[in-house]
Order: structure tokens, then C-alpha cells, then sequence
């Protein structure tokens, strides 16, 4: 089988049948990547160089979590406590929705910030949900004439249809307003396995929803990551896409040894995209279980790891990208993949960005998946592993070229000084290390990136003007080595354990800087246009050792890019500040710093009312996480 497949059979005539894209109302954000080709970008441009500096609170919500966080604290139920809350709110017909990171869902006054209504899931009494805690990122808007819905998707792995004037449950979908999502997979689910993070997408007449399933797994049956699609009005099932292949449909062969059967994980975590106008949806998926050691599901994996393209009405699989063959990396495609329109040698190519944690970006054309540019099948290590047995090869674009660190060598390895670079040589002679796709060990092997990117959860943004593609990132390497199972618990082979990192030297990074950076690609070229670190990261440490200045070195921590037709922001905890910055768009240079209150942690949206334009952002966490809009005076 060829490593990726592409058809584009039918392709036309469901452009010719489906419903045009649906224009949101100037001012508002009606996703939450802004657009369902997630690209982030707002035509708002009252907010500009020139006054971007005077921003200040225009209003202030606090979640009503904190109450909720401040009592089980009295009560000693200290697991019972989110940490950042990662929402991104939306702007629809005059207000403002977003879910709270214990599961409600409220809607504000977009001038004031007064609350209008409030829904409560309970999700977050459930217990602590699987991954990565009480996260949540966003809801979705749905309307047909006068019907007018929220949906919400939660990590208790139910699917809320919500009024979305009165916040009340529509009682003639599924179930009393909601759909349980552990049925129906072809397997018994464990609600502490699986659940939801990510907003639902609402499309061609359907509501798309993937999952989050456990990365710890207890043993080598999980929850499966098929992606299904309910009928907006009654909560129906309209189609399920597998994620892993069952007999008789494609890719079922890359499963070896009958592991398909078994097998889970390998779900859509993150944001998904669609075009209405081609009436296509647009699928990342993550990594099989379990994410280090693959000797229980020979084969390539499909669609594990990569990109996939189904028709919105019907599920039917059009064609998929696999960006990582039988992974052990947990390079999950991590973020929101990106619809942009560019011009590539005088041709008009309707194309799809995709970025990694591994730091590349790959492009394809959205309607055959054809690469833009060559993506190679390059030679990679193989492993020592008992029972592993990894792809010999991995795809490599051609171009755009990665925007992170790749593997740990001289080019990587930080060098201040001669005696900096023997310590940090020191500190990895334990380890396994090599080039991208070192696979792990039971000795311990160090990746970079790691499992948290290169890119991750946050995302780009992209400029319909200049096509330029803004990634924000971080460098993060991270040592996976692998243990021998305990046949008295797990059914696995080996797991991971041992050693989870690795020192820099004199407490300093690992690698040389930048340690955050945000690029900028041109997407009709291929180059890159810019690079800049992000945040002044721990450059006064490095002056405080008797090191000359080597100015900002950037930090890991970001949240996603906004972008508008005049700036560029992304926010930061830089240290001791919390930070949005306004960055020119052409260059990277920061134009203003804007003081936040609280560490940012969702990421940002903008919208306008009454002739003036806000952003708005989720910051803080635990007992305090509130959500501010800033504006001119």
C-alpha cells in the first residue's frame, strides 16, 4: 500500500451540491479558530499600530468556577481544581459564549461582561477527567431560521444541545438536551478513559464530534477515536468515521496481526477544520495506543497520525495524509488544521496547512490532498526494542523547512561557552539521541521536540493578504524510556517510565535558543519570512552568569495567535509578566506589550459592537480564572 492516498473521485460534484459557506455578521466570531478553516484572522482593524498601545480592561467576568474551586479546597478535595482555562469564547448575534473549565456554559454581554444566562453540565463532579484535567477550549454555534443552538461537548463524553437565548437544553435532542457519547463505538467505553476538549463543529447540516482518549492506558484495549456526526436537530447519528480501519474497508491491512481489533486511542483530540463549499471536513488525528511502544500493532497505523479528509454529509473517507508512519513519538497532529488560499507558481491552489509537534508545516492541495510541495519518504533510525518494528522511513516536506529544533546534535546543543557545552554533552551521554524520529528506548532516548511540541493545541493563524502563515512554538525535549510491563497489571509489553527528562547544564536549556519563537511562513513560496523569539525567556539568568546579552531567547509558554487586518497578538507568561503583545505583521517587531492581570491561557478572539472593537481572553486558573476584554479607551 502506498504511504498516502489520495482521490479525488466525486470531488466536483459535491462542490456543485453543497451549501455555500455561511458569512458571519461583521464583528462577530462565530468559531473558535474564528472560521471553520480556522485561520484566526478578523478583518477588524480599529485596534492598529498606532493605538494599540492605550488597550486597557474594558471589562472583567469572573468564572463562576472560582466559587465552586474555593469550596472543595474548604472541603479538602484539592484533586477537585482546574489549571489554565483554555477557552477561547465566540461572538454570535450579540453575544458572547463560552464553557468554563468545570463544564458550564455561559453567555455575556459583549459591551459589559454581564452574565445573561449560565447552563452547568455537573461534568467536572464525574471526578478528574482523563488527560489532561478539567480542559476545556470551546463551544459552537448552530442556527437554522429561528432555531439557534449552542453545542457543547464535554470530557464526561456527553454531546449539549443548548438554547442559545435562554441557555436552556433543547428537550428533543437525544436525551432531555444531551447525547451520551460512550455509546455506540462498538465497544464497552470506560467514562474515565474518554471524553471531549475540543468544540464540536457545526457544517453542511451536521455536528462533527471527536474525542480525548487516555494516554496512560491501563492496558492495550482502549477507547477507539472514531469520529462521528449527529443530525443537529434531533441528536441522531448521521455517520461515524474509523479511525482505526475495521475489515473490509481501507487501511484495515496496516493493522497487523489483528490489532485493529483491539486497538484504541488513535482519535481527533484537537480542533477539526471544514469547507462548506467543497462540503469536506478536515480530521487530525493523534497517535495509537500506547504513544511509545507499538510491538502490539505492526504496520503503518492508518489513521493514526495523520490528515484526514471525509465528506461532511456522509463520513465517506475522499483521501488522508499520514504524517507520521506506525508512531512512537506521541506526535499527535496537534492542532487545528488551516484552509488558506494561495498562489504557488502563478497557480490558484484551494490548499490545507497542517502543523506538527515535530515542527514541520505540511501543505496540501484541500480538494485531492496532493502535497504542494514534495514530501519525501526519507531513511530514519530503526529500534532496539524487543518486538518493535518501526516504519523504515518518515515524510519529510521539501519545503516549507521546519520551524523548530529538530533532534539533539551540534546544530541543536546549546554552546554559550566551551564549559556550558561539555556540561550539557555530559548530562545526554546517558541517554540515547540522534536526529528526528530517534525512537525510544529502554536505555532512554531524548526527543526533540517533544511531546509537547514544536506546534501544539494552540495553533496558526493565516493572513488571506499577504498569505503569510503565523505559528507560534516552543522547544521542549523530553527523555522516553521504556519499562517492561507488569504482567500482573497491563497486558502491554512495555511502557513508559524511568527518566522523563533531561538537565541542561548549570540550570540552564538544553538546546541553543530561541526556547519559544513565533514564524512566519509565505505560503505562496514556501520560505520562511521571519523568525522571532518569544518572550525574553531566561535571558537575565544567562546575563547573570557572566554571559553577554544575547538579547531575548524566548519562552515555551504561548497560547494561539489572533491576527486582524493590522496586527498580530499573541499572549505569554514571560516570567513575572503576563503579556499580550502586538506584533507587526511584516516583520515580528513588537509594537506594545499589554499587562495582563492573570497568566493567559486561552487563546484570544476579537469581535465588535456598537462601533468598537474588542479582544477577548481566558486567563488565570484554579480559584481564579477570569476572562477579560480589552479595548480602546
Amino acid at each position: 500500500m502506498n504511504k498516502n492516498h489520495f482521490t479525488g473521485a466525486g470531488l466536483l460534484l459535491a462542490a456543485v451540491l453543497c451549501t455555500p459557506m455561511t458569512l458571519a455578521a461583521e464583528g462577530d466570531w462565530p468559531h473558535y479558530g474564528g472560521d471553520l478553516g480556522s485561520t484566526k484572522y478578523s478583518p477588524l482593524d480599529q485596534i492598529n499600530a498606532g493605538n494599540v498601545a492605550r488597550l486597557t480592561i474594558a471589562w472583567s467576568w469572573d468564572s463562576v468556577d472560582n466559587a465552586s474551586v474555593a469550596q472543595n479546597r474548604e472541603q479538602q478535595n484539592f484533586a477537585a481544581t482546574p489549571a489554565g482555562w483554555k477557552a477561547t469564547p465566540i461572538m454570535v448575534n450579540g453575544l458572547l459564549y463560552v464553557p468554563t473549565s468545570f463544564g458550564r456554559v455561559v453567555a455575556l454581554d459583549p459591551v459589559s461582561g454581564a452574565q445573561r444566562w449560565l447552563f452547568d453540565t455537573h461534568a467536572w463532579e464525574m471526578g478528574r477527567p482523563a488527560n489532561l484535567g478539567f480542559n476545556v477550549r470551546g463551544v459552537e454555534y448552530w442556527e437554522e431560521g429561528d432555531d439557534q443552538r449552542i453545542f457543547f461537548a464535554t470530557y464526561d463524553s456527553y454531546l449539549w444541545a443548548l438554547d442559545a437565548n435562554t441557555g436552556e437544553p433543547i428537550s428533543d435532542f437525544g436525551n432531555d438536551g444531551r447525547i451520551d457519547l460512550t455509546q455506540g463505538l462498538g465497544r464497552e467505553v470506560d467514562r474515565a478513559l474518554y471524553g471531549v476538549v475540543s468544540p464540536p463543529l457545526a457544517t453542511n447540516g451536521v455536528v462533527v464530534v471527536n474525542s480525548i482518549v487516555h494516554d496512560a492506558p491501563p492496558g492495550k484495549e482502549m477507547p477507539p477515536g472514531h469520529v462521528r456526526a449527529f443530525d443537529p436537530h434531533s441528536g441522531e447519528l448521521v455517520w461515524m468515521f474509523r479511525t482505526i480501519p475495521q475489515p473490509g474497508e481501507y487501511g484495515n491491512d496496516t493493522w497487523e496481526d489483528g490489532s485493529w481489533e483491539y486497538t484504541g486511542n488513535t482519535n481527533s483530540w484537537t480542533v477539526m477544520s471544514a469547507d462548506e463549499e467543497l462540503g469536506l471536513v478536515y480530521i487530525p488525528v493523534g497517535t495509537p495506543t500506547n504513544d511509545w511502544y507499538g510491538g502490539l500493532r505492526k504496520g503503518d497505523n492508518l489513521f493514526a497520525e495523520s490528515l484526514v479528509a471525509v465528506r461532511a454529509a456522509t463520513g465517506e473517507y475522499v483521501w488522508h495524509f499520514q504524517a507520521v508512519h506506525h508512531g512512537v513519538w506521541d506526535y499527535d497532529l496537534p492542532a487545528a488544521p488551516t484552509l488558506v488560499d494561495i498562489t504557488v507558481d502563478g497557480r490558484a491552489i484551494k490548499a490545507v496547512a497542517q502543523i506538527s509537534k515535530q515542527g514541520f508545516t505540511y501543505v496540501l492541495d484541500r480538494v485531492t490532498g496532493k502535497p504542494v510541495w514534495p514530501i519525501e519518504e526519507r531513511p530514519v533510525p530503526q529500534s532496539s526494542v524487543p518486538g518493535e518494528r518501526l516504519s523504515p522511513t518518515q515524510p519529510v516536506p521539501t519545503r516549507p523547512a521546519p520551524f523548530e529544533y529538530q533532534g539533539i546534535s551540534d546544530e541543536t546543543l546549546i554552546d554559550f561557552t566551551p564549559e556550558l557545552r561539555a556540561e550539557a554533552l555530559q548530562n545526554i551521554e546517558q541517554f540515547d539521541y540522534g536526529p528526528l524520529f530517534t525512537p525510544p528506548s529502554l536505555r532512554g532516548t531524548i526527543n526533540l521536540p517533544g511531546w509537547m511540541g514544536g506546534a501544539d493545541w494552540q495553533g496558526a493563524a493565516f493572513d488571506p493578504d499577504s498569505s503569510l502563515f503565523y505559528i507560534p512554538s516552543g522547544s521542549s525535549p523530553i527523555v522516553v524510556q521504556l519499562r517492561e510491563a507488569d504482567p500482573e497489571r497491563s497486558d502491554l509489553v512495555y511502557r513508559r517510565g524511568g527518566a522523563r527528562g533531561v538537565d541542561g547544564p548549570s540550570g540552564l536549556p538544553l538546546t541553543k535558543p530561541p526556547y519559544g519563537r513565533i514564524t512566519a511562513i509565505d505560503l505562496n513560496t514556501g520560505e520562511h519570512a521571519w523568525m522571532v523569539p518569544h518572550g525574553e525567556g531566561v535571558r537575565q539568568q544567562i546575563i547573570d552568569m557572566g554571559i553577554i546579552d544575547p538579547g531575548p531567547v524566548g519562552s515555551p509558554n504561548r497560547v494561539g495567535p489572533l491576527l486582524t487586518r493590522s496586527l498580530l497578538f499573541v499572549a505569554q507568561e514571560d516570567g513575572t509578566r503576563n503579556l499580550i503583545r502586538a506584533l507587526d505583521k511584516a516583520t515580528g517587531a513588537v509594537i506594545a506589550e499589554i499587562e495582563l492581570p492573570l497568566p493567559p491561557n486561552g487563546t484570544p478572539m476579537t469581535y465588535q459592537v456598537e462601533g468598537r472593537q474588542y479582544i477577548a481572553i481566558a486567563l488565570g486558573g484554579g480559584a481564579e480564572a477570569r476572562l477579560v476584554a480589552l479595548a480602546l479607551p
